[in-house]
């Protein structure tokens, strides 16, 4: 059952440690097999996704991989007018909220004489990777391909082991140019590298399993992905939440792993016995969730505010739910915060609008979710006069001298 940790004895803090500790390293093991097939893909293209696809996924795929049109239509029929209309929905409201984290260009005078411009320029190609495992995951096609799309990247290719109908519905209202139905490592090799049948894309969007995320890592030094995913995350510091909702939350959470973290912070001992009693009644008798949160779940109850902000911000979780917009401003290291006891977290996975790809294992420290600006390239354009040479070229010089770059300072002094 989930632990509770009571930072006033000084045992529980020291096994709050050790649990928060533990990292989410890739097993070597699944490291070395992604390395293989992505090393096998780059060298024998289609025929190694092909081949790896038969023996990991039972597929039967032979190239261009792609899924028909006809089969894409047929899935949109197949859902159901709520599901249709839900995806819509969604669309709308993550197009909202793309089109305002797009970068804007623009053009400055530093000073008299010299001129710069940043450009944005959408990516070309993208992929964006949507699971096939035990569910259908049509939002994470919307969260990758949308954000995309509004970025302006014009060929889009989606690929997905198993595209359930729901998948292939959302593939046809968002507009994306291809369906391939590949997936794992192989397809991750295939979107980077390129294949005859597969155009090598600029990025790759989009979490999956292990060998998913390892491939996406072996692969990042010559395509750029979105980021380094592992397992989900949620942490509630919550002092005055409803113990059934955080309860809720928790598991909700915690099913889509059995390697999930999910922990409440609260400096309420009386909250912490009420949320534990909720998680017994709620948590289904088996499955990941309860796999889960006896592993690497847990109650914390911080003996103060600030203690409880600074655990918070050292976890850096993928997702926050607190209870002020006041409280939200003390953290600074989260994915995405949710305010309130009404902003349930799963709603986020689906149609606020904001990016449910978000960053795991700590990387909330140094990025947020996914969005718009993650499809396009900011440049500058620099222009130089005479006379603002004149100005900043002496200056230059000096820096180049300084730094033993004569020719540098040659190309400079030249012109002046």
């Amino acid at each position: 059952m989930t632990r509770v940790f009571d930072l006033s004895i000084p045992a529980d803090a020291r096994a709050l440690e050790r649990r928060l500790a533990r990292g989410s390293a890739p097993d070597p093991g699944v490291i070395r097999d992604a390395r293989r097939i992505v090393e096998d893909v780059r060298r024998r293209g289609d025929a190694g996704v092909a081949a790896w696809s038969r023996r990991l996924d039972g597929a039967k795929v032979a190239p261009p991989f792609d899924v028909p049109a006809r089969d894409i239509n047929a899935g949109w029929r197949a859902c159901a007018p709520e599901v249709r209309r839900a995806i819509r929905r969604a669309i709308r409201n993550i197009e909202h909220v793309a089109t305002r984290q797009r970068p804007r260009g623009f053009v400055t005078q530093p000073e008299p004489g010299v001129r710069i411009e940043q450009r944005i320029e959408p990516l070309g190609r993208v992929g964006c990777y949507v699971p096939g495992g035990r569910y259908p995951l049509p939002s994470t096609l919307l969260m990758t391909v949308v954000p995309a799309r509004v970025a302006g990247v014009r060929d889009i290719t989606v690929v997905c082991p198993r595209p359930a109908p729901e998948v292939l519905c959302a593939a046809r209202e968002t507009g994306a140019t291809r369906v391939l139905c590949i997936g794992g490592a192989q397809a991750i090799a295939a979107l980077a590298y390129g294949t005859v049948s597969v155009a090598r894309v600029d990025k790759i969007a989009g979490p999956g399993n292990a060998w998913v995320a390892a491939a996406k890592s072996l692969v990042s030094g010559e395509c750029a992905i979105d980021m380094h995913a592992g397992p989900s995350e949620i942490v509630v510091c919550s002092d005055t939440g409803v113990p059934a909702w955080i309860a809720a939350d928790l598991i909700a959470q915690a099913e889509h792993d059995p390697r999930a973290r999910a922990l409440v912070v609260t400096t309420r001992r009386s909250l912490a016995r009420a949320v534990a009693n909720e998680l017994r009644r709620q948590l289904p008798a088996d499955g990941p969730a309860r796999e889960a949160l006896s592993s690497a779940g847990g109650i914390v109850i911080a003996s103060s505010r600030r203690q409880a902000t600074a655990i918070v911000n050292r976890i850096a979780p993928e997702h926050l739910v607190c209870d002020t917009r006041a409280d939200a401003r003390a953290f600074t290291t989260a994915g995405t915060i949710f305010v309130g006891r009404w902003s349930a977290q799963a709603s986020g996975d689906y149609v606020t609008g904001s990016n449910h790809v978000l960053p795991t294992a700590g990387a909330g420290r140094f990025r947020g979710g996914l969005s718009a600006a993650d499809f396009v390239r900011a440049f500058t354009i620099q222009t130089i006069t005479r006379a603002g040479l004149r100005r900043a070229g002496p200056s230059a010089i000096a820096l180049a001298g300084a730094e033993g770059l004569t020719a540098h300072a040659e190309s400079i002094r030249i012109r002046l």
